[in-house]
């Protein structure tokens, strides 16, 4: 029979196993599969499984349809008791991990302010040859996918105003700079649920975009960005499945976005 100090080191032992397994599991992005977490934190996969099952049966972590692990709900709930936030940026990433596993290609997530797109966050492609969007770096709505579904939200008016403050600058020759033009687009792009950035913002790369609906006042964007030779139709249904992985994360939760401490990866 285990005495007392032996069964509280072996206790204690767990949870220094579980921190093992959270820490690696944020390291890789938010959500991975078992084997890579048992290879991250050195624990034998039957190990890492017993651990990570109590840790779901607790809420502390969770798994998509794929099987791998993602941060639960619980921790997030945790982290808005402690700091009175959700903070956008950290709710969306294990969905965003999840969709660059798929597709191997950069993730981005973005917002609309000042007139132009902002990225607040990405995960980028594991390939040599990547689209690297820099965290803090802006575009120009009219030049980018989620910028065309931000502008369609706002309605024609607005556009033509933008139009004329803006004076629709052409980033490259593909750049929509009629106002007319930029409208259909921007309608058709609202009735797809979905747009694209046909090397618009630089040439050579090709982007996909979706909004995702949060409460917060600002327009919020995903957004794939690729070589365009590589962009392919099939990412269309994992993007917005992506965005509504993330809309169903924000149910329930007060969300905030602080866009003076943006996070680097």
């Amino acid at each position: 029979m285990k005495n007392e100090n032996s069964a509280s080191h072996g206790s204690v032992q767990v949870i220094d196993r579980l921190r093992l397994l959270l820490d690696a599991l944020a390291q890789e992005g938010g959500s991975t599969s078992l084997k890579v977490l048992s290879a991250v934190t050195g624990l034998a996969p039957s190990s890492a499984f017993r651990i990570l099952a109590s840790a779901q049966e607790n809420g502390l972590v969770e798994r998509d349809i794929q099987g791998n692990y993602c941060f639960g709900k619980r921790l997030l709930e945790w982290s808005r008791v402690v700091h009175g936030r959700a903070d956008l940026r950290a709710l969306a990433q294990p969905s965003m991990a999840w969709l660059r596993d798929q597709i191997e290609e950069t993730v981005n997530l973005t917002v609309e302010h000042d007139d132009e797109v902002l990225y607040i966050e990405r995960v980028l492609s594991p390939r040599m040859m990547r689209v690297e969007q820099v965290i803090g770096s802006r575009a120009p709505l009219h030049c980018t996918a989620v910028g065309k579904l931000m502008l369609a939200q706002h309605g024609y008016d607005w556009v033509r105003d933008y139009a004329k403050r803006t004076g629709l600058p052409a980033l490259t020759t593909h750049s929509l700079t009629q106002v007319s033009t930029l409208w259909n687009t921007a309608q058709q792009a609202q009735k797809d649920s979905y747009a694209r950035d046909n090397e618009e913002a630089e040439i050579g790369v090709g982007c996909l975009g979706v909004l995702i609906h949060t409460p917060l006042p600002c327009l919020v964007g995903l957004s794939i960005s690729s070589p365009i030779h590589r962009r392919k139709e099939e990412w269309i249904p994992l993007l917005q499945e992506t965005a509504q992985r993330i809309e169903k994360r924000l149910q329930g939760l007060t969300v905030v976005l602080d866009l003076n401490t943006p996070t680097t990866n």
